[in-house]
């Protein structure tokens, strides 16, 4: 009993907290996850909103400069001869003037910490500003901290008439104005590490690898204050993981990318997210006490029963063998003798005691046996419980995806009208920014959507029944009507579900957003034996031979700017599958990949009804 007992509750407890252990260990890395793409949406957003605000200053700074100008002109073009303190109070006391030589060097300002400044040791910038010397056009730049002081500027350039000089204009941001530039990233700090326990900590650094709003450095360059890492990886644009298994730790570092060609500083911030396992450690600890408990009290219990099980049998047995014996050397006077006197009486006797006793042995086992089968019964509820619990913690990661689902798009459908508005209202380059938004904004709603698309498929637990592919096809050609679409084809019933819409429409999108409005799309459908093979055809610009191997993983996106999340494609392969079909990608003309592709799965024909 204890050999066969023992091993069956040590396997049912290992496999259970196995399984547990995947659960965990799956639902924090989605939580990362999704932290992660938070962060970097949220400073995008951020900013996004604080460059119109940013813009509105351009105008006043472009005006500063008939100042500075006219004082050039009326010191000879000398810029020794300015009097740079009387500009500087002619535009207000809140406007800093510079003079900056061919060399980079600021020689000449109002603002003294900033003199003998050299911008060479910053070589992109210092391109920058030597293009803006040489040209004839003012340049605005984007709201910085400014190295010395730790101040929030407004900085702009105008080159001298003869390009001997560039003149730049530091504007010190109001109170009020700082105050709606400076991005509130405590508050984005605390809901991350409110929403993630795992997060231990996150600092947000500059392009110079310094934290955001903290300048205790005297220069940009200066290794005091800058990240060595955090540097590393924007100079990179490559993101890195550092793991401290000793501490339970590990830290990841992502790059937030907001530079833009019309602004000469770069805003582009590095995140760091530090994460602690101390959480998860706890989680699992607590999982293998609980299930070593369990099979310890399970193995105790069992060891108890067989003990008195055996007790008792032997005992049975050494009775009965004691009693023969005696009654086989003629002791009368033993308790289980009969008072008949005679052999044939004690010997009757003798029998009908062990006939007694092996009734009664049959009957103890019998309860044996019961005991045996209420533990397990107990052991199947305990089983049914964790199941249950795994079977809950699932549906709790569902019930999260789709809270943020909901309230992620219903956030954005609100921000897309807003930025609708504004681009309605707005003209110009501030049109042009508000149109930028916008299309982010639209994009991180169609990520959303994909997302929903997916978690529905992965839920959906119904039966493949007969659908009409023509009729499917047709449907989504109508909600592209501004797309020429040709196709070929005639009607037939296949086994699929409601979802089968989603792989056309994810490849009509897709033809769109990279072949562009003149784009020819052309869907045949072949009927092979008991299956049909579908090619959904474009003459967009095709896609190289090193990307079709991966291009549908999850995750896995294509190459150029408008390349998505990496979903759509994941997500018709998933469905295809689930259809009991295969898809892949071919070019449209063997052997020339820049003139088009073509997507071929196929589906299982539906049987006769």
């Amino acid at each position: 009993m204890i050999l066969i007992v023992l091993p069956v509750i040590g396997l049912t407890s290992i496999q259970d907290y196995q399984q547990v252990t995947d659960a965990l260990i799956a639902e924090e890395g989605l939580l990362r996850e999704q932290t992660e793409k938070g962060v970097v949406q949220s400073i995008t957003y951020v900013d996004a909103g604080l460059k119109l605000f940013d813009d509105t200053l351009d105008r006043r700074m472009e005006e500063g400069f008939s100042p500075v100008l006219a004082e050039y002109e009326r010191a000879g073009r000398d810029p020794a001869a300015m009097d740079l303190s009387r500009v500087k109070e002619e535009l207000g006391g809140d406007m800093d003037v510079y003079v900056i030589n061919d060399s980079g060097v600021i020689e000449y300002t109002t603002y003294l910490p900033d003199l003998g400044l050299d911008f060479r040791k910053i070589p992109y910038f210092y391109n920058r500003i030597t293009d803006v010397r040489l040209g004839d056009a003012f340049a605005a730049d984007r709201v910085v901290v400014e190295p010395a002081g730790g101040v929030l500027r407004k900085y702009a350039y105008m080159p001298s008439p003869d390009h001997r000089y560039l003149f730049e204009l530091g504007l010190v941001c109001s109170s009020t104005g700082a105050d709606r530039f400076d991005p509130k990233y405590q508050t984005l700090k605390e809901n991350l590490m409110r929403l993630n326990p795992s997060l231990a900590e996150i600092r947000i650094f500059d392009c110079y690898g310094r934290p955001v709003n903290v300048t205790d450095s005297e220069s940009p360059t200066d290794p005091v204050a800058i990240n060595a890492i955090a540097l590393a990886v924007y100079e990179e644009k490559r993101e890195r993981t550092l793991a401290d298994t000793a501490k339970g730790r590990f830290t990841r570092y992502i790059l937030v990318d907001l530079s833009t060609p019309d602004s000469l500083s770069d805003v582009s911030r590095v995140v760091e997210l530090s994460y602690t396992t101390a959480p998860l450690d706890a989680r699992l600890a607590e999982m293998r006490f609980n299930h070593a408990l369990l099979a310890v009290i399970a193995g105790l219990a069992a060891c108890c029963i067989a003990y008195q099980v055996s007790r008792q049998i032997t005992r049975s047995v050494q009775l009965i063998v004691d009693d023969v014996n005696i009654i086989a050397r003629g002791d009368l006077d033993h308790r289980i003798r009969v008072s008949v006197g005679t052999e044939f009486v004690h010997l009757s006797e003798s029998i009908e005691t062990l006939v007694d006793s092996l009734k009664e042995h049959i009957r103890r086992l019998r309860a044996s046996e019961e005991a045996l089968r209420q533990y397990g019964t107990h052991l199947e509820d305990l089983v049914r419980e964790r199941t249950a619990a795994l079977e809950e913690s699932n549906q709790a990661a569902t019930l999260f995806l789709d809270i943020m689902v909901h309230d992620i798009n219903n956030a954005n459908t609100i921000a897309i009208g807003y930025t609708r508005l504004l681009v309605d209202a707005l003209t110009g380059e501030r049109q042009e920014m508000a149109k930028k938004m916008l299309s982010r904004l639209e994009r991180g709603s169609g990520i959303i959507g994909s997302v929903a698309t997916l978690q529905r498929a992965r839920e959906s637990r119904a039966a493949l029944t007969r659908v009409d592919l023509d009729r499917v096809i047709r449907t989504q050609m109508e909600d592209h009507p501004a797309v020429r679409i040709r196709y070929e084809g005639r009607p037939v019933t296949v086994l699929a579900d409601d979802l089968l819409s989603e792989v056309f429409a994810n490849l009509f999108g897709n033809a769109v957003k990279f072949g562009g409005p003149e784009v020819e799309i052309t869907v045949r459908v072949e009927e092979r034996g008991e299956g049909v093979l579908v090619s959904v055809e474009d003459t967009g610009p095709g896609i190289a031979d090193a990307v079709k191997a991966s291009l549908f993983g999850r995750f896995r996106k294509g190459e150029g700017a408008l390349a998505g999340a990496g979903l759509g494609l994941y997500i018709c392969r998933m469905l295809v599958e689930r259809y009991g079909g295969t898809i892949r990608v071919d070019d449209r003309v063997p052997g020339s990949p820049e003139l088009g592709t073509v997507i071929r799965f196929s589906l299982v024909k539906a049987p006769a009804e």
